[in-house]
């Protein structure tokens, strides 16, 4: 029975033939010597470790199979090598490599999983060289990049994977594809491959073949590769032709992400082609017709229109009236009332708007809306609603500089100049006399319908002092009065309120006065004549020298008047304002449809 570890030894049988001679059984006998030895020698040159032999299974147990190899002991394969040890058959045989010669048991160490390992490595060295192409299975991920079964295990660099940065490289995993060799290491048993070289080669295979086929009007199939802010490329299976955000839609579109998403299969038109520069310009919007074509039997000028506010600027409002075509509704166009600063103000973007066609160019693909024109305008009737003289009243909206705008009705307003707020007061800021929200009456003093404007006057819807100071007041009247203000020329004296008089620095005492505020100071109570009186002007000439004199002596003498010559100081308290500070406001222009804010 043999034994684990030592094999039998054939005895060659002794014949019961008679004995030859002598010379013949001595000469079979060295014949037979030198097979053995020959045998020997054939069977130490085949079993080395790291030699691949042949073996045949002897016994099969439960972990393990033992395997005859004819050497002179048996090795012993663990069941972890075979993919299921009970279909391992008794004389099945397979080849394994010798590990080790003999272990701490005498018998010798083999690996059928080395073997195949071997051969395998053998095979690829044998048939494949650097820059060669060989398919293999990714198997799984590890630093850096992947493992790919080719036979034996290689590496894919992660930066070799494909031709853009893969995201999620575990979903190649069990999918086979072609890689290039581009490094064997024989000493460590190591093969580098690429699949990026190989897809680079054949897209530059790819390309040159593009480039001969493609003309422009043609419609080709690709697939969305980027997206940018100003269009997205797209792959044409060859190289990337740019479609530009402009010939996506006929339409307006904010983003190209909102017509396209990356790897969406798209027909697009061949737009343009540079053979030089190798750029390929493609367009969307031209598999479909134009929308502006006939636009204007579609939309004539004056026709009403319902389209919804895609996009806002500070000008106006973009209206969408049909997919691919946008209206424009200026600022100006948007109320008849009201001064619309942006259309922002006015509108936001989503709005269903009614609107009317002002203008429309085909050929510059533009419409022109108005909205306003869907409502009656107010200023076509205001003539009739505030006819001039009549008397209005309305609220203070707001001042200008130069004015005060009332509010009349939701959207007409009418604007009150200073010098329309008084008969007497030189006025710099209408705040002077007016406060915002306060009730007003006003008369009518223009109405421009066509400028959209109404000019009111405060003042004259008031008793004008002066239509009276001639019964009033006459020349050589001794009047009282208080000093309202001091100026370098003289002094004014409110008689009454509203009506001042002036009396000039040489009518102030008998003595020469060098300042006025040496004689009189704001406030003081001062006795005078009246020397002057001019209705039409609004002015009074005063003197204190003269009131000292006899009313029966008095007389107005040259000397009285020479400082109150016409244009000169002999001038009302708005005209003095004017004398005193230097300088006197002229009235600003008001534009037609101004609305301004306080200053």
């Amino acid at each position: 029975m043999r034994q684990p570890g030592i094999r039998n030894v054939t005895v060659m049988e002794q014949t019961t033939t008679p004995t030859p001679s002598k010379a013949s059984a001595e000469a079979a006998q060295d014949a037979a010597r030198e097979e053995l030895a020959r045998l020997y020698d054939e069977t130490l040159r085949d079993f080395q470790e790291g030699a691949i032999v042949k073996g045949r299974v002897i016994e099969v147990r439960p972990a393990e199979v033992l395997v005859d190899i004819g050497y002179k002991s048996e090795g012993l394969i663990p069941a972890h090598e075979f993919k299921d040890i009970k279909e391992i058959e008794t004389g099945e045989e397979f080849e394994v490599l010798i590990e080790r010669m003999e272990d701490d048991d005498g018998m010798v160490v083999i690996s059928k999983t080395r073997a195949e390992q071997q051969r395998k490595w053998d095979n690829v060295v044998n048939h494949c060289d650097e820059g060669s192409v060989i398919e293999g299975e990714i198997k799984g991920r590890v630093k850096g990049g992947l493992i790919v079964d080719i036979g034996v295990d290689a590496f894919l660099p992660g930066s070799q994977l494909d031709l853009t940065p893969v995201r999620n490289p575990e979903e190649m995993v069990g999918q086979t594809y072609a890689f290039k060799i581009i490094k064997i290491n024989k000493d460590r048993r190591n093969v580098v491959l690429s699949r990026r070289e190989l897809l680079e080669e054949q897209r530059r295979e790819q390309k040159k073949q593009l480039l001969k086929e493609i003309q422009i009007g043609q419609v080709r199939r690709g697939k969305v590769k980027n997206i940018t802010d100003f269009g997205a490329f797209v792959d044409l299976n060859g190289m990337d032709g740019l479609l530009h955000i402009t010939d996506m839609s006929w339409g307006r579109i904010g983003h190209p992400s909102e017509m396209v998403t990356v790897g969406q299969e798209l027909e697009v038109a061949v737009l343009d082609v540079d053979q030089e520069k190798e750029r390929i310009s493609l367009g969307l919007k031209q598999r479909s017709d134009n929308p502006w074509d006939g636009i204007e039997h579609r939309y004539p000028v004056g026709s009403r229109i319902r389209g919804r506010v895609v996009n806002l600027v500070p000008y106006g409002a973009f209206v969408e009236i049909e997919e691919g075509v946008e209206g424009l509704v200026h600022v100006s166009e948007m109320s008849w009332t009201k001064r619309i600063a942006k259309a922002s103000d006015a509108l936001n973007v989503g709005d269903e708007v009614d609107a009317v066609v002002l203008n429309v160019s085909a050929e510059d693909q533009k419409i022109s809306l108005g909205i306003r024109q869907t409502e009656e305008n107010p200023w076509d009737t205001a003539l009739e609603r505030y006819p001039m003289g009549s008397r209005v009243t309305g609220k203070v909206r707001n001042f200008t500089t130069y004015g005060a705008f009332v509010e009349l009705e939701a959207g007409i307003d009418g604007m009150i100049h200073v010098s329309d707020l008084s008969w007497t007061r030189k006025v710099n800021h209408p705040s002077e006399l007016l406060k915002k929200g306060e009730e007003v009456e006003c008369v009518v003093l223009e109405i421009d319908p066509g400028n959209q404007r109404i000019s009111l006057g405060l003042k004259q819807a008031q008793t004008d002092p002066w239509s009276s100071i001639s019964s009033k007041y006459r020349i050589g009247q001794l009047v009282k009065g208080r000093v309202a203000k001091v100026a370098s020329f003289g002094a004014f004296l409110e008689l009454e309120e509203g009506v001042d008089g002036l009396v000039h620095i040489s009518q102030l005492s008998d003595e020469h006065v060098q300042k006025v505020r040496d004689v009189v100071q704001p406030g003081d109570e001062v006795q005078a004549r009246v020397i002057k009186i001019d209705p039409v002007e609004r002015k009074i000439g005063l003197s204190v020298k003269a009131a000292s004199l006899p009313e029966d002596e008095f007389e107005v003498s040259e000397e009285m008047l020479e400082g109150l010559r016409p244009g000169e100081d002999m001038v009302d308290l708005a005209g003095a304002f004017d004398e005193a500070f230097g300088a006197a406001e002229g009235k600003e222009e008001w534009r037609p449809g101004e609305r301004r804010e306080e200053e």
